[in-house]
């Protein structure tokens, strides 16, 4: 494509390529400017659902004009070509300059507060972008941050549902991306916020929540919820409460974990009502920073960050935090009362007797994850390794990887006493790996034509 001309705009680099669109430079001859034009890669211009998500990008960003967010100019077809040209914003992505180290605490704060004021004007044109992400924030040689790729925007008047735009998204869940229809999922794993990962309604507090995960990874260099598989990240999200940021980056101002916590709470309703709120703390906190300001905290805001902390040192969170608070009371109201040694016996046999039937209901829990699990056709083995459940797919729909999740979060709501279950998910394994897995420790199912091969693969040596 390089040097072809698309109507009047001239093709002149490669800038980048995604999983819809090839981005270029080119040059706009009627205006002599330079423009970034968006092209759907060629093996989907016959695909009307892709294309009508392409319309939807351009249309979200042109309906926005704000200086935080990337400008649309023109969409046109051409050559069997469509095409977005937009404003080209000449810089280095957020996620760029945190792999730099060049981002320290007031540049985290300015571009969280530019960005928190584009996505408020988007917001209030009833648009939410839902794939906010440290590689969609590009920063300029003058340190102006932009909001790129409304790719996933979603227009959110009453009267407009993708069903009715005709978009016929991918349902595949790949290692990196998950999109999705109504029920399920679509965005960037390690950004998306909890009702997202669960496939829910969304509304502009969904951007919030992953706005929020940018600032953590800006402030801190690491992302609150990555783990080591893409289901494993979304169950975090879900479920646990990312560290404190000050307990990563321990200079940073009270204010600080005040903000990027409440942009965090796993309740949509928990969280900033609207990007304007956020936008005014982030604004508040910038000029104490400049100004040298230190503002203390309330004493019962100082608390509850305590307790927040102390939560990610407890396995099973606020649960577990209340059973070591009654736990020390009891000892304590022991040490200062007369008790009958002996008459604590009985008590304590059926305490024991209790707990070691709490034990085994996990193991039986586990035993019930199995079975439903393995009734999906797309499950070629379950492995239980401690508190891990490793599920290896074949080719399988979206709604695989929810059901596992949901049949998790199941398991785990039922938990009293334990470590929480993970699960992992390996889908891309060759027949070599999995021959190699089944015949590892742990197996719990192995799909009839996989024992057949084992088995067969166990003659032959």
């Amino acid at each position: 494509m390089i040097g072809q001309t698309l109507k009047h705009y001239k093709i002149e680099e490669l800038l980048g390529m995604g999983g819809m669109g090839v981005v270029y430079r080119a040059r706009d001859t009627k205006l002599q400017r330079p423009v970034a034009l968006k092209l759907l890669k060629p093996e989907l211009v016959a695909d009307p659902g892709r294309k009508n998500r392409f319309l939807i990008e351009a249309q979200s960003a042109a309906a926005v004009t704000h200086p935080a967010i990337a400008q649309v100019y023109d969409i046109d077809e051409a050559g069997g070509s469509m095409f977005i040209a937009m404003e080209l914003v000449e810089g280095r992505t957020v996620s760029q300059l945190i792999a730099e180290g060049e981002i320290d605490l007031l540049g985290s704060v300015a571009i969280g507060l530019q960005i928190a004021e584009g996505l408020a004007r988007a917001h209030d044109a009833q648009i939410i972008h839902r794939d906010i992400k440290s590689d969609n924030i590009m920063v300029t040689r003058d340190g102006h941050a932009k909001l790129l790729d409304f790719g996933l925007a979603k227009l959110l008047g009453p009267d407009l549902t993708e069903t009715d735009l005709g978009v016929e998204v991918s349902r595949t869940l790949t290692r990196e991306r998950v999109h999705t229809i109504a029920g399920t999922v679509m965005g960037t794993t390690n950004y998306m916020s909890p009702e997202q990962a669960r496939g829910r309604p969304l509304d502009q507090r969904s951007d919030i929540f992953s706005l929020g995960v940018v600032l953590y990874e800006m402030l801190s260099g690491e992302l609150p919820f990555k783990r080591e598989t893409p289901l494993d990240t979304m169950h975090a999200i879900v479920f646990e409460e990312a560290k404190p940021v000050t307990t990563l980056r321990r200079n940073l101002p009270p204010q600080v974990h005040l903000i990027v916590s409440r942009c965090l709470r796993k309740r949509p309703e928990d969280r900033y009502t609207d990007a304007h709120g956020l936008a005014e703390d982030l604004r508040r906190l910038k000029q104490n920073i400049e100004t040298g300001t230190s503002l203390s905290l309330p004493v019962s805001v100082r608390i509850r960050g305590w307790l927040d902390e102390v939560k990610t040192w407890i396995p099973l969170g606020t649960s577990g935090l209340i059973i070591a608070v009654a736990v020390l009371i009891a000892a304590v109201a022991l040490l200062f009362t007369r008790v009958q040694w002996g008459s604590l016996i009985g008590p304590v046999f059926w305490i024991y007797i209790g707990y070691r039937f709490l034990r085994g209901r996990k193991r039986r829990m586990i035993s019930k994850f199995t079975k439903k699990i393995s009734a999906l056709p797309e499950v070629k083995a379950v492995i239980a390794r401690e508190d891990q459940m490793i599920v290896v797919l074949g080719e399988a729909p979206a709604k695989t990887y929810i059901h596992i999740t949901s049949l998790i979060d199941s398991l785990n709501s039922k938990l009293l006493v334990g470590k929480r279950i993970t699960a992992g998910i390996k889908d891309d394994l060759s027949d070599t790996e999995l021959q190699r897995l089944v015949r590892q420790p742990g197996v719990v199912y192995v799909r009839g034509d996989i024992m057949l091969t084992s088995a067969a693969a166990g003659k032959s040596e």
